[in-house]
């Protein structure tokens, strides 16, 4: 989705929550990997006393931290970290403990990326991970970053789609309770998420590609002994989608299904609920796979792990994912809109 004359995207990266490895994983992406400077411009948002202390934690240089006010001010100066800072220090945040100072700084750099994003000063936004726990205790009651950035951008048609190579698993639902995700595997939802799998595969420039959904229950239901949503309401779905010209199939018993990805026979796969699709691909992927929200009008990618408060401070956290969604980002961002402006038409449901 891009060529070699697009203008390199400017990437407002969040730095997450300040408590775990984020200002680490953020230092060594910015500082020990130099070629990233020729595919995209990173700003970070953040914390100039947090980021420079995660410097030190890597064994890099604290004084390469710049603070600037205007994204389009950054020189892309491998050597650097520019900084945007939002809100007051956060210098005194104790590592690997939950903190509420930690979760509002967390809350305030996704809301001031947002914001530069709507302003158009920066073209996507990458996140370092955040706490759900800290950001509550900060007082912003959010399920996760999926949801704060829908509606920072005013959206309600969206998808959070984890990614590693050609793979992705798009999700009806994500950060709710089983009995919530049941309740919202309805008509209205799966029409909509076809709907964004169906833009995404157009954009990708591959608009016959395969989009399969695993059923919810056992076996896909088998017939009705394990349950009634697969044959009413995704079976439903997948013949509609297909009427739409999205080549739609299932839905497949999701023991089955998922192993056949992995395998390279489906490409894009729609998971019903949140471990439906999290736990086998944590567990396949790792570090090499990232978080991609669809139906946003900016793209963004996430690293797809958390915020690691057993190692904070150690030195050790891996910047792979983080270095990946960055890659992932600058890749996307160019070609973005054909996803935008097929998601913004379907907007007859929530998640």
């Amino acid at each position: 989705m891009t060529s070699s004359t697009t203008p390199r995207p400017v990437l407002a990266i969040t730095l997450g929550d300040v408590a775990g490895i984020g200002p680490e994983i953020t230092a060594k992406t910015l500082l020990q990997h130099p070629d990233l400077r020729e595919r995209l411009v990173p700003v970070v948002i953040g914390d100039a006393d947090a980021m420079r202390a995660g410097a030190v934690r890597a064994g890099l240089d604290p004084d390469a931290v710049r603070v600037i006010t205007d994204p389009r001010a950054a020189t892309n100066d491998p050597g650097t970290i520019e900084l945007i800072q939002t809100g007051d220090s956060l210098a005194s945040v104790p590592l690997g403990e939950l903190s509420a100072a930690a979760g509002d700084g967390a809350y305030r750099f996704v809301v001031e990326a947002c914001r530069l994003a709507r302003a158009g000063l920066v073209d996507g936004i990458v996140t370092a991970p955040l706490n759900k726990a800290a950001m509550h205790a900060g007082g912003h009651t959010w399920p996760g970053h999926t949801e704060l950035l829908a509606h920072e951008f005013g959206v309600r048609n969206f998808s959070l789609v984890l990614s590693a190579g050609d793979l992705y698993f798009f999700h009806l639902t994500a950060h709710m309770s089983l009995q919530q995700a049941v309740e919202n595997c309805t008509p209205e939802r799966s029409d909509d998420v076809f709907n964004l799998a169906g833009a995404f595969v157009r954009a990708l420039g591959k608009p016959d590609e395969a989009i399969a959904v695993a059923g919810l229950n056992p076996h896909a239901g088998e017939n009705g002994i394990f349950g009634h949503q697969d044959a009413e309401v995704l079976a439903p779905a997948v013949a509609r989608a297909r009427e739409r010209g999205i080549n739609a199939h299932g839905p497949l018993p999701a023991d089955a299904l998922i192993p056949a990805a992995v395998r390279g026979k489906w490409n894009i796969v729609i998971a019903c609920y949140h471990d439906q699709g999290h736990a086998p691909f944590k567990a396949v992927y790792g570090d090499d796979g990232v978080n991609i929200t669809i139906g946003l009008p900016v793209v963004r990618v996430s690293v797809d792990h958390g915020t690691a408060f057993d190692i904070a401070g150690k030195g050790i956290a891996r910047e792979a994912s983080l270095v990946l969604a960055c890659e992932r980002a600058a890749r996307l961002a160019p070609g973005w809109d054909d996803v935008w402006q097929a998601a913004s038409r379907s907007v007859t449901s929530t998640v």
